[in-house]
């Protein structure tokens, strides 16, 4: 949880950095209009109170031979806390499950998963997530293709809500 409430420049920080997470902080600093030393303390202190939480590179999981994306909505046969706690750690455990979303109503996880072809899809379907224990049904739906995959957060909505807030 955030330490203090992050302010404008904060905010332009951290959507610099999540548009090109590879920047140095020199031409951060200069995007954001600070001088070197302190944007790094702001970073620094993004990144210890939680509201930086990582950089990553988008990979091409087509080109890398990953040909197979699909979802898959898992309903549990109980919803327990420690039995939803024991599919969450399981998830974790899966090198395919990329992402692992609790949902509310009927449906209990939502399933973002890629596999290097149907057989390792097929394979991992029936071999460890439906026989896996509490799991009641899986539905899958495999993606055709996607129209937009971008990750965090619309900086620029949060900007122009915050703008019609003050």
């Amino acid at each position: 949880m955030a330490a203090r409430k992050p302010d404008e420049i904060d905010r332009h920080i951290m959507a610099e950095l999540q548009a090109d997470g590879r920047m140095t902080n020199v031409e951060l600093a200069g995007r954001v209009g600070i001088s070197a030393p302190p944007c790094l303390r702001r970073v620094r202190s993004l990144e210890e109170d939680g509201l930086i939480t990582g950089y990553h590179a988008g990979v091409d999981a087509r080109a890398l031979g990953f040909e197979v994306a699909f979802f898959a909505l898992v309903r549990l046969q109980s919803q327990a806390v420690s039995d939803l706690a024991d599919f969450e750690a399981r998830c974790r455990l899966w090198p395919l499950v990329r992402e692992c979303h609790m949902l509310n109503g009927d449906i209990d996880f939502i399933l973002r998963c890629v596999a290097p072809d149907l057989a390792s899809f097929h394979a991992f379907l029936t071999d460890e997530l439906v026989t896996s224990p509490n799991v009641a049904s899986v539905k899958t739906s495999l993606v055709i293709r996607s129209a937009k995959d971008e990750p965090g957060i619309p900086f620029d909505v949060l900007e122009e809500r915050l703008s019609q807030s003050a």
